[in-house]
């Protein structure tokens, strides 16, 4: 059977969908591979010309390395992984540059990007608050990297996933105490008994407080193990279809590698 993608919602920075026909491993693995493995530009050093604000430099760099950028995959590369050694180029490099005096609130908005495509996912990032004759004159470097090295570069968010819940109802004497025990509140009565209607299974949590509170068994409550009910979210480096598509990409070309380890054995 193919694996089959339903999906329930989908925005620039939020998804929610349904996985069928696959494994809990094939389904952790999207789920680490949005966390972890697909690149992203960040903020990893700072060059401090001025900073007579109230924050040190360290607390300072420490904010500017969690501001989410835009990324673009096919443009830029992991340092690691880029023909420079290191060394830093514009294919793993960015530098944004940031001049503000007070007394005013300084956002991540005012940043300037040397490459137009290249800018902060959020304009009303607070960064600091600076009063009167206070300054900031600084230079942030940001390089491509990956969520396993360090959360600056994590792109997803509150990624994921229960299995598909599955309930029945047998026999069922209309006593109505499933209902009331029920906290999701999606055990309506029907003419034949308990029931949960449409897509109200999807908010089931498998608690199974209705089958406790069943005094005649009636209630079943399993999982479907091929089955799987995403949530994700997106810092905004990427939108929410892209990091999903770089998440399997990944994932396929981690496999066709080790086929190529395994067929040099």
């Amino acid at each position: 059977m193919k694996m089959e993608v339903d999906i329930l919602e989908l925005s620039e920075r939020s998804a929610k969908f349904v996985l069928s026909n696959t494994s809990a491993a094939f389904a952790n693995g999207i789920r680490r591979a949005s966390l972890s493995d697909v690149p992203t530009l960040a903020i990893e050093y700072v060059n401090l010309y001025n900073n007579t604000s109230v924050l040190f430099d360290e607390q300072l760099g420490l904010r500017l390395s969690l501001i989410p950028l835009t990324t673009d995959i096919e443009e830029f590369v992991p340092v690691d992984e880029c023909s420079c050694d290191g060394a830093g180029c514009p294919a793993c490099r960015v530098s944004l540059t940031l001049s503000a005096e007070g007394p005013k609130m300084v956002y991540s908005g005012d940043f300037v990007s040397s490459d137009v495509k290249i800018q902060p996912a959020d304009k009303n990032i607070p960064i600091i608050d600076l009063k009167e004759g206070q300054k900031v004159v600084l230079e942030a470097i940001a390089h491509m990297g990956y969520g396993h090295n360090h959360a600056r570069w994590q792109a997803g968010i509150a990624c994921g996933y229960k299995n598909m819940p599955i309930v029945t109802f047998t026999d069922c004497d209309k006593c109505g105490k499933c209902v009331n025990e029920c906290p999701q509140d999606i055990i309506k009565l029907g003419p034949e008994g308990a029931e949960i209607v449409g897509d109200d299974i999807l908010k089931c949590i498998l608690c199974k407080l209705c089958a406790g509170a069943c005094e005649i068994n009636a209630i079943s409550v399993t999982e479907n193990e091929k089955s799987f009910i995403f949530s994700m979210e997106t810092d905004g480096s990427y939108n929410m279809e892209e990091l999903i598509i770089n998440a399997g990409k990944n994932i396929k070309d981690k496999a066709g590698r080790m086929v190529e380890i395994l067929d040099t054995l």
